[in-house]
C-alpha cells in the first residue's frame, strides 16, 4: 500500500506549529523545528517524486515519472489525445528528448479517467500493478511466480527503455520486464520472437489509430506462434490473415539501411535482436504502423526527425488497407485511399487521421434493389459501373465457368449477394459481399483491368437524353447493322461448320485435328522461327484470329502421357507467359497452338540492326514482366516448373510490347534429357547456369542465372558473348556500377534516354542473379523487390567463373586489335 503523504505531513506540520508555540527555550525551539522541518523535506522528497525507482510502499501518480539514470527515457502518465471533453490516460515509456515518441504502453485496451487519482505501485504479492480511483486493478504484471516478499522488489527503468522488477538486493534478478511484452515498438537490444517466461510467441500490435495506443488489427509475430525456429516472421491483419512474409526472416530484411549506420545482429533460433554500432544513431526503433506497415527509423539530431530505412510493405500491398469498399491508388507517390463510385467513408472522422484509412470502411450511398428486377420496373434496376485500371484482388472471388462477358455479368446480376464482378482472360470472377485490396494501377500495366461495380440505379451515371434525330440515327444504324450481319452470317456460319467439325473441346484446351492446322498454316509455308524444341509456323483461324503453331521435334511421349502433360499446360495462366489454347496428335506428330504475338520476340528488337530501338521505359516493363511470370512458375504454380531456356528468342511481344514467357514446360512435355543438351552447349558463353556444366542438381535458380545473363543483353543492347573493348559485358557491368558509371552502359541507340536509378537497380539484380552458387542467387520475388526499389541491395562480386571468362576474352580481343 502507498504511503498517505498527505496524512503525514498534515501531523509533521501540526507537531512543528505546537513546537514552535510552546514556551521552550527559544534558541532550542529553533533548532527544533529546523531539524525537524528538513526531515520533513526529506521524507516528503523520498516518497513522492520518483526518479530511477519505485519501491514497495512508493506510487506513481499525476505528473510524476521515472526517469532512467542518463535521463534518456520517462515513464509516467499520458494522453495521446490532441482534444477531447474527457480524455484517457495511460503509462507508458517514452524518449525524453523526443516529444510524442510512446514506445512502450501498460494498460493500453484499458485506459484510466484521472492519473491524480490512479496509481503504478509494487502490490503485496509482488506484482507490479495500476490502480484507478477506486482502487481497481486496471493492469498488472502478472507475475504468476512464487515470490519471497514485496519488500525486496524494486521497479527500474533502464537506459535501454527496458522497465524491470528486480530483487533489490541483486539487480541481476530480473522477475517482470517490459521488454518480454512489447507494444508496437522494437528498440535496439530487445529480444524478439518467443517469450522467454511464458513460452508463447510475441507480438508487436500497431495502435487502433494515431490517438488511441489500444490493440489494432495488424501486428508483426513469428508464425505460428511460439514455433521458434521453425517459425517465420510476418505481417498478420486481424490475427487471421498473413499478408507478408520476411523472406529468410526479419534479421535478413533489416539490414538493407541506407543512412550508413552499422548495425549489429543476433538469431538463437527462437529471438532475434539488433544494436547499433559504436558511432550509429543515439536512437533506433521498428514500430508496426497503424496503416500495416513495419518501419526501421533512426533518429538523427541534425535533421531533428526520424528517418525511415522502409515500410514494408507499400501501402497498396497491405492487406485491406482501405478497408471495404475502399481503393488504393497505386499510380500515386504517397498512395492514398478513396472510396469506390457510389460510396462514402462511413466514419470520416477516421479518414481525417492521416493513414488511419484501415480504421473505417466505405458504405454505399444508396441501398441495392435486388428483387426489383422481378417488377418489372426496369428503371428501378441495380446496374453495373465499369471501373478501370484496377488491379482485382487475389482472393475473396468466386470463379465461374461461363462463356462470355455477357453470361458473367448475369451470374452476378442473378445473385443478390454479388458486389461486383470481373472478366478477363475468358475467366469470370464475381465478388460475394464487401470488397477489400482493390488497387488502382496505371493503364498501361499488365495488372490493369476492368472492373464492374454492382450500383443502385440512382447512383449510376446519368445517360443522355433521347431526342427525335438521336432516335433516327440510332434506327438507321440498327437496320444497316442487321443487313450487314445478314450477310456476314452466312459466311460465318460455313466457317463455323467447318471449325466445330475440326475442333474438339479437352478441358482447358482445344483439340484440333492435323488436317485443319495444315490448312490453317498453309501448309506450314510461313516459318516464324526455330527454336531447341521446334519450328513455329504462322496461322489463321477461320474466324481469322492469328495463331502460332510450334511443331515439336525429337519428342519420345506416348499420347496419353503427351495429352496429360499438355492438359496441365493448358492450365497454367498468367499475364506474362505465352497462352496455350490447344494441341494435336497425329502419328508422330505433335503440334501446340498458341496465341500469336504480333511484335515477334525480344532478340529482333535487340539485336537487329533494322529494329525499332526499344524505349527505356519498354525494358522495364518488359524486365519485370519476366520476372513476374518466372516467378509465377517457381512459386505459384501448383506443380512448379522450371523453365530451362530463359532468353530473349523466348520472350515474346504482344502488340503493346507486353512481354510472354514462352516455351514453358516443354522440356518435360516432350521427355528430353537435359543432359543430352550439354552435350552441344558445353562451353559456350550464355545463358546456362554453372551448375548445368558441373553437373550439379538443377533448381529453379538456374533460370535466375538466365534471367541475369539476359539483363545484361536488354540494357546494353548486345549479345553478352559479343566482345567489346571494355572486355566481356557482364563483368564490365558490374564493375562500372560500383563506381557509379551507369549511363556508360547503356544501349547507344537509346542516347541516354533512361532513369538511371531504374538502370542501377536492373544491374545490381543482375549481379546478382549470376553468382556461381545458387544460394547466394536471389528468388525471383526478391528480384520484383529490388527492381522497385522496395529492397536495397550493394552490387555484389564479380563471379570467379566469370572473371576467368573475362580474362580470355580480353586476350582474345586485344590479340585480334593486334593481327
Amino acid at each position: 500500500m502507498a504511503i498517505n503523504i498527505s496524512f503525514i505531513t498534515a501531523k509533521v506540520m501540526s507537531l512543528l506549529f505546537c513546537i514552535a508555540s510552546s514556551k521552550a527555550h527559544p534558541k532550542m525551539n529553533s533548532f527544533f523545528v529546523y531539524q525537524l522541518f528538513l526531515f520533513v523535506f526529506v521524507l516528503h522528497a523520498t516518497t513522492t517524486i520518483a526518479t530511477t525507482s519505485l519501491f514497495p510502499g512508493q506510487s506513481l501518480s499525476g505528473n510524476q515519472t521515472l526517469t532512467s539514470p542518463k535521463a534518456e527515457f520517462r515513464l509516467g502518465f499520458f494522453s495521446p489525445q490532441n482534444t477531447s471533453t474527457q480524455k484517457s490516460y495511460y503509462i507508458g515509456i517514452w524518449f525524453n528528448k523526443i516529444q510524442n515518441q510512446v514506445l512502450w504502453v501498460a494498460n493500453r485496451d484499458t485506459p484510466v479517467l484521472d492519473p491524480n487519482t490512479s496509481q503504478l505501485a509494487i502490490s503485496q504479492d509482488g506484482n507490479l500493478v495500476l490502480l484507478d480511483q477506486s482502487q481497481t486493478t486496471i493492469w498488472s504484471s502478472n507475475i504468476t511466480q512464487k515470490l519471497r516478499t514485496n519488500r525486496s522488489l524494486i521497479v527500474t527503468l533502464l537506459d535501454t527503455g527496458n522497465l524491470v522488477l528486480t530483487d533489490s538486493s541483486n539487480s541481476l534478478d530480473v522477475v517482470w520486464q517490459s521488454f518480454d511484452y512489447p507494444a508496437d515498438t522494437l528498440m535496439a537490444g530487445e529480444w524478439f520472437g518467443v517469450n522467454p517466461v511464458t513460452g508463447a510467441g510475441q507480438s508487436l500490435t500497431s495502435w487502433k489509430n494515431l490517438q488511441d495506443p489500444a490493440t489494432g488489427i495488424y501486428s508483426f509475430e513469428l508464425y505460428p506462434p511460439g514455433a521458434g525456429s521453425s517459425g517465420q516472421y510476418v505481417l498478420i491483419w486481424n490475427q487471421s490473415k498473413v499478408y507478408y512474409y520476411f523472406e529468410n526472416g526479419f534479421v535478413s530484411s533489416i539490414v538493407d539501411m541506407p543512412f550508413n549506420v552499422n548495425y549489429s545482429y543476433e538469431y538463437n533460433g527462437h529471438q532475434f535482436r539488433y544494436t547499433v554500432d559504436e558511432g550509429g544513431p543515439k536512437y533506433t526503433r521498428s514500430i508496426v504502423g497503424v496503416n500495416g506497415q513495419i518501419q526501421a527509423q533512426a533518429w538523427f539530431d541534425s535533421s531533428k526527425r526520424w528517418i525511415v530505412e522502409w515500410p514494408i510493405p507499400n501501402l497498396c500491398d497491405v492487406y485491406s488497407a482501405c478497408g471495404v469498399f475502399g481503393i488504393c491508388d497505386q499510380t500515386s507517390a504517397n498512395q492514398y485511399c478513396t472510396c469506390l463510385p457510389g460510396f462514402e467513408p462511413d466514419s470520416p472522422s477516421y479518414w481525417d487521421v492521416v493513414n488511419s484509412w484501415n480504421g473505417g470502411s466505405c458504405v454505399r450511398k444508396s441501398s441495392l434493389k435486388c428483387d426489383s428486377k422481378s417488377s418489372g420496373t426496369k428503371e428501378n434496376q441495380d446496374g453495373f459501373l465499369m471501373v478501370s485500371s484496377i488491379k482485382l484482388p487475389t482472393d475473396s472471388y468466386e470463379l465461374l465457368q461461363v462463356q462470355s462477358h455477357k453470361h458473367c455479368e448475369s451470374a452476378c446480376f442473378n445473385n443478390c449477394s454479388c458486389s461486383a464482378y470481373a472478366y478477363r482472360d475468358s475467366q469470370c470472377r464475381i465478388f460475394i459481399g464487401g470488397i477489400r485490396n482493390l488497387k488502382r494501377v496505371s493503364s498501361s500495366s499488365p495488372d490493369a483491368s476492368a472492373f464492374y461495380l454492382r450500383l443502385a440505379n440512382s447512383d449510376l451515371p446519368r445517360k443522355a437524353s433521347s431526342n427525335k434525330a438521336y432516335k433516327i440515327a440510332v434506327l438507321a444504324t440498327v437496320v444497316a447493322f442487321v443487313f450487314i450481319l445478314v450477310c456476314a452470317s452466312l459466311v460465318v456460319l460455313l466457317r463455323r461448320r467447318i471449325y466445330q467439325n475440326s475442333v474438339k473441346t479437352n478441358g482447358y484446351l482445344n483439340q484440333f485435328s492435323y488436317t485443319f492446322l495444315v490448312d490453317c498454316t498453309k501448309r506450314f509455308s510461313q516459318k516464324l522461327g526455330k527454336g531447341s524444341f521446334g519450328s513455329v509456323f504462322k496461322g489463321q483461324l477461320p474466324d481469322s484470329t492469328p495463331i502460332a503453331v510450334k511443331r515439336l521435334e525429337g519428342s519420345r511421349q506416348g499420347e496419353k502421357q503427351f495429352r496429360t502433360e499438355v492438359k496441365t499446360l493448358g492450365q497454367i495462366q498468367h499475364v506474362n507467359l505465352v497462352r496455350l489454347h490447344g494441341f494435336s496428335l497425329k502419328g508422330e506428330e505433335r503440334l501446340l497452338v498458341y496465341a500469336f504475338m504480333s511484335n515477334s520476340s525480344l532478340d529482333t528488337h535487340l539485336f537487329n540492326d533494322g529494329a525499332k530501338t526499344l524505349s527505356w521505359n519498354i525494358r522495364f516493363q518488359i524486365i519485370q514482366g519476366v520476372a513476374r511470370g518466372l516467378a509465377y512458375l517457381h512459386e505459384e504454380c501448383r506443380e512448379r516448373i522450371i523453365h530451362c531456356d530463359i532468353k530473349p528468342e523466348n520472350i515474346l511481344l504482344d502488340a503493346v510490347f507486353s512481354p510472354k514467357i514462352a516455351d514453358f514446360g516443354l522440356a518435360k512435355l516432350i521427355g528430353r534429357d537435359f543432359g543430352e543438351v550439354l552435350t552441344t552447349t558445353r562451353g559456350t558463353l550464355g545463358y546456362l547456369a554453372p551448375e548445368w556444366i558441373s553437373g550439379l542438381p538443377i533448381t529453379a535458380k538456374a533460370d535466375v542465372y538466365s534471367y541475369g545473363m539476359m539483363l545484361f543483353e536488354i540494357v546494353s543492347g548486345r549479345r553478352n558473348r559479343r566482345a567489346t573493348k571494355n572486355g566481356y559485358f557482364p563483368v564490365w557491368a558490374v564493375r562500372s556500377i560500383s563506381s557509379g558509371e551507369v549511363q556508360s552502359l547503356l544501349d547507344e541507340r537509346l542516347e541516354g534516354e533512361a532513369d538511371l536509378e531504374e538502370v542501377a537497380r536492373v544491374l545490381c539484380a543482375a549481379s546478382w542473379c549470376i553468382q556461381d552458387y545458387e544460394s547466394h542467387r536471389p528468388t525471383m520475388t526478391e528480384v520484383l523487390r529490388i527492381l522497385d526499389g522496395s529492397l536495397t541491395v550493394v552490387v555484389a562480386l564479380v563471379p570467379r567463373s566469370l572473371e576467368e571468362v573475362a580474362c580470355d576474352e580480353e586476350l582474345s580481343f586485344f590479340s585480334s586489335l593486334t593481327e
